[in-house]
């Protein structure tokens, strides 16, 4: 930009466009600072950029408009922009966890050069890669001559092997043997022994290769009690296993997930169990990012027990916090807080199979209620209100306070007048209509319920519970995703049904449920071995 603005007379030398053009471009533009270098003819990229200013970025340097758009290494995967001339800044990254920088992956680097020369443009473009002297010859090496590309199952295999067990694909360590000739890292043991650690290439050094990776790989599944291994050979998945390959989690977070939770664990425990798991070490950590880290940590409901700003698990718990306190982040920060979120869901579903496995009612409700706040973006204990678009707290504490009766609810708030609704909100007419659209979709469901047999049901004797669900569609076809602006994707409802004793946090019964228009489930549960008359609770909980 100091090069650009040196320019004496006419427009600055990167902007390829008048500025008087350019300016209707550039006020859709919401990042001040974006605003002042398009104007320049300097544009850039990164992931704390919002959609709609990436956009305009993007097609002002596609149209020609700008000649300069720096990005962020990270985004060269995902952006399709192609130039004449391509710079790499610089060959390394910082790494939080290891506290040092690391080379970029040769993957990464031959990508950003793929962004040299545009299609049917350009018969021949420039990359300028700019590196450590000692680095030279290497990148060279590899961008002049065949690259070796290697196996790195190694890193992946506990939770291969657990997949392939739950699947019975696998069922002793004979069949893990058998598997793992059928993959890319067996072929390339012989080609690059080196590399693998191997003492020779023959057939015993290669069985003898082969059944120590299983039989240590095993071993740390057996020991995270996800795989069960009988008579020394045969093996068979437990629950933890079968919830760590449905959930699509690893094996160490399940791991985590059953040593650490417990019948009586609060919101507090469970979020720091919940940022301890092992999909949140790849948070990225950033240098110079700590202190913003810090500010975030010190903004939240809950402290920390490990205030480590440069801990990835610590700073997953803070963007959640974060996220339910609907406290703006900005930056990098806004990238890393959707990877939480998107992770969180699927992450707080295993936790319920854990902990409905172990038969505590109080920790399940408390998981599926998290699940609801990491939707919709607030705590469980906020205005059922603040779902509904364009509602502000204070717009919610009006409607708490409203005189005559008190708005709590979105069925309270449809019950209302058009005119009492229109006064009592404020809102403009469109602000309205998105008011009622969301109020229109919000899920009305009628529940019934019938116990079968009823007059034959004795203590430890199985019971039936037969549950009706019925919704009301209101002229609607379809269910549609689920009203949550504040998650990162578009994401579909789902249910639970459980039964359980409050008085002793039992939890004797648990189903998911994908409910359409209407649905009957059958519940199946052990009576308690007490005689005597016992009341139990039905919960019909939504995961968003």
């Amino acid at each position: 930009m100091t090069y650009s603005s040196a320019e004496v007379g006419g427009k600055p030398s990167f902007l390829l466009q008048y500025l008087e053009e350019l300016e209707p471009f550039i006020e859709k533009v919401n990042e001040e600072m974006l605003r002042e270098t398009l104007r320049h003819g300097v544009g850039y990229l990164h992931e704390g950029l919002s959609s709609d200013d990436q956009e305009v970025v993007a097609r002002l340097f596609e149209a020609g408009w700008i000649q300069v758009c720096v990005m962020s290494s990270s985004m060269c995967w995902g952006q399709s922009l192609y130039a004449f001339l391509v710079v790499v800044m610089g060959t390394q990254y910082y790494d939080g966890r290891e506290n040092a920088h690391t080379d970029y992956p040769v993957t990464d680097l031959l990508q950003m050069m793929g962004h040299a020369n545009r299609p049917l443009i350009d018969d021949s473009a420039k990359c300028v890669i700019l590196c450590y002297t000692p680095r030279k010859e290497y990148y060279k090496k590899f961008l002049y001559e065949a690259f070796p590309v290697e196996s790195h199952l190694q890193h992946f295999l506990h939770d291969n092997l657990n997949a392939e067990v739950v699947s019975r694909v696998i069922e002793n360590k004979q069949d893990a043997v058998d598997y793992l000739t059928w993959t890319f890292r067996y072929r390339r043991l012989t080609q690059n022994p080196n590399y693998y650690n191997l003492q020779g290439v023959t057939r015993r050094h290669l069985s003898d290769h082969l059944s120590e990776l299983v039989e240590n790989t095993l071993s740390d599944l057996e020991a995270s009690e996800c795989v069960v291994i009988d008579d020394d050979t045969d093996l068979s998945p437990s629950n933890l296993g079968l919830i760590a390959s449905y959930q699509y989690i690893s094996y160490t977070t399940i791991e985590r997930f059953s040593t650490s939770l417990t019948s009586k664990i609060k919101m507090k425990g469970l979020l720091e169990i919940l940022s301890s798991a092992s999909e949140y070490s790849l948070l990225p950590i950033r240098p110079g990012k700590e202190d913003v880290v810090r500010r975030l940590m010190n903004h939240q409901r809950f402290s920390f027990e490990n205030p480590k700003a440069s801990d990835p698990h610590v700073k997953a718990n803070a963007l959640l916090q974060a996220h339910f306190s609907r406290q703006p982040v900005g930056g990098n920060l806004v990238s890393d807080q959707r990877e939480v979120l998107l992770s969180a869901s699927r992450l707080l579903r295993a936790m319920v199979d854990v902990i409905s496995n172990n038969g505590w009612l109080g920790p399940a409700l408390l998981a599926m209620e998290v699940s609801q706040m990491v939707t919709q973006g607030m705590w469980e204990g906020d205005s059922m209100l603040l779902q509904l678009p364009h509602f502000t707290r204070d717009l919610a504490k009006r409607c708490q306070e409203n005189p005559g009766k008190s708005i709590e609810t979105v069925f309270d708030l449809v019950e209302m007048e058009d005119n009492e609704r229109s006064e009592l909100l404020q809102m403009s007419k469109l602000q309205l209509m998105d008011t009622v659209s969301f109020c229109d979709r919000f899920p009305n469901i009628d529940l019934s319920y019938e116990v079968m047999d009823h007059d034959s049901i004795r203590a430890g004797k199985d019971v039936i519970l037969q549950v009706t669900l019925e919704r009301d569609m209101k002229e609607r076809t379809e269910v549609g995703p689920v009203d949550a602006p504040r998650y990162p994707k578009s994401i579909e409802e789902g249910w639970w049904l459980v039964v359980g004793d409050m008085k002793t946090n039992q939890l004797l019964t648990i189903k998911r449920v994908s409910l359409l228009r209407n649905a009957k489930v059958k519940l199946n549960f052990t009576a308690p071995m007490e005689p005597g008359r016992k009341t139990c609770t039905l919960y019909f909980m939504c995961d968003s």
